[in-house]
């Protein structure tokens, strides 16, 4: 039932898919963040069939390509999207670490934000549309890598003051078990990747985990949920990229 609860919450929080409600106990967050790349293969399975769909009914590149950049919106409502654009906000203004928190905070979206949502869409869209039907280890690494990536970030990064929800799940947590499970299931989206013959995709998402510490420390003193949103889209924006470099350099698909 605990783990019932914890799949319940963290589908509640971090997805827009209708599940049943529950109570956000202290036990039952204790292991959800476990559950956060479950939330990815259910996008890396609507992706998969939607592929599928498309090849069925021949279905134009263009078209194949947007339902590929607006499946992941739909499923999470946005939510990672949010922090991502944020955290382009606060970048953009070159300020000090307390400027940059308050930008974070701030509920409007900046001219830079809108620019950048802007040019992550048309990336994200003209690489989806170079791409053909992809197979299904390749959208749930997608997916799922960036997700235990991000959820280990929770577990062994500095958390900002103030960071919100993001300080709640990882205060929650029993974060050797979780970072210990986490680190596994990234090791499987990992394999899966291999097995599809897109490592590269894996080195992609481990050089943004890289850079994320460091925009962590430097500019924000520390992880907020916000700079989680960043990170996730960012992540799965280079992974996909790499599969367009496999694709045409590595010859893989």
């Amino acid at each position: 039932m605990m783990i019932w609860k914890s799949i319940l919450i963290a589908f509640s929080m971090f997805s827009a898919i209708p599940v049943p409600q529950t109570d956000w106990e202290e036990k039952s967050m204790r292991y959800s963040l476990c559950a956060f790349p479950l939330v990815g293969v259910v996008i890396g399975l609507l992706s998969f069939g939607w592929g599928k769909l498309c090849m069925t009914l021949a279905l134009p590149d263009l078209l194949r390509g947007a339902g590929y950049c607006l499946i992941p919106v739909l499923s999470t409502g946005g939510i990672h999207l949010d922090g991502y654009a944020d955290t382009w906000d606060a970048l953009s203004s070159h300020a000090g670490i307390e400027k940059k928190q308050e930008i974070l905070k701030d509920p409007h979206l900046g001219a830079f934000a809108g620019i950048r949502l802007c040019m992550y869409f048309a990336a994200s869209l003209a690489l989806w549309c170079a791409l053909p039907e992809l197979n299904v280890f390749c959208l749930l690494g997608l997916y799922g890598l960036s997700r235990c990536l991000s959820g280990i970030a929770l577990m062994s990064f500095p958390l900002r003051a103030g960071s919100g929800l993001a300080r709640s799940f990882a205060e929650a947590a029993e974060q050797t078990t979780v970072r210990r499970i986490l680190v596994g299931a990234a090791l499987v989206f990992a394999g899966l990747f291999g097995a599809a013959g897109a490592s590269l995709c894996t080195v992609a998402a481990v050089a943004v985990f890289w850079k994320y510490r460091r925009l962590c420390e430097k500019e924000f003193g520390g992880l907020s949920g916000d700079l989680a949103g960043w990170f996730v889209q960012t992540a799965e924006l280079w992974m996909l990229g790499m599969l367009v470099i496999s694709r045409y350099v590595g010859g893989w698909l």
